[in-house]
């Protein structure tokens, strides 16, 4: 059913449904013609919708592989940065992950218990299997969780590091200084370009400490 439907428990007041709402009159039989016309019309997309919805769901099946883990594998956990600056350019910094943990029991279908360090304690040890990632022998992949603050929702702070750069971003009319940043736990080929007048006013110290924030 429509969203107006269900919340309100009736379909929405419109030259469709018009004599599904309050009392049933003809106010000019004139329209009647354009109303049934309209009528299977709806219906008819309404079968279009369902058609294609389950041609797209049987793709959609026949390439699913659910994801499934053993007692004493081991995985990543995957946790979200968040910029204290929006500047669009979030998706340049690439997604991290802090492991590998040991799974030590399955709970439920799609939930498993890790065994975690002392320092995420205050974590649940119980994670849905779409943040988890299975770890493959390969030391770069790694990123050990006590050179992070991670909150109990598995997030952390992006905090710049230093000033690599300067440029200037050429408009019809203006000019908006831009600084290429370095950000904690990123290298330098994963450093952002951002407008100089937020970052000044967000992270003084870097502008003032030679190029560096500590």
């Amino acid at each position: 059913m429509a969203p107006y439907e269900a919340l309100y428990g009736r379909k929405c007041r419109s030259p469709i449904y018009w004599d599904e709402v309050g009392d049933k009159r003809i106010l000019d039989p004139a329209i009647l013609p354009w109303m049934e016309d309209a009528q299977e019309k709806v219906k008819l997309i309404r079968q279009k919708l369902q058609t294609a919805q389950s041609r797209q769901k049987s793709y959609a099946d026949n390439r699913r592989k659910d994801l499934e883990y053993e007692v004493e594998d081991r995985v990543f956990i995957k946790i979200t940065p968040l910029r204290s600056v929006t500047t669009g350019r979030e998706k340049k910094l690439q997604p991290k992950f802090i492991g590998p943990f040991k799974i030590l029991q399955r709970v439920g279908k799609v939930a498993y218990r890790l065994e975690l360090p002392s320092s995420l304690s205050r974590i649940h040890d119980v994670f849905h299997v779409s943040i988890l990632k299975k770890y493959y022998s390969d030391l770069t992949h790694i990123l050990q969780p006590e050179e992070i603050e991670i909150d109990e929702a598995l997030t952390y702070e992006e905090k710049p590091v230093q000033l690599l750069d300067r440029k200037a971003k050429e408009l019809r009319n203006k000019q908006i200084p831009l600084v290429k940043i370095l950000w904690k736990n990123h290298g330098v080929e994963e450093a952002t370009w951002e407008e100089e007048e937020k970052m000044q006013k967000r992270y003084p110290n870097l502008f003032s400490n030679s190029g560096c924030l500590e």
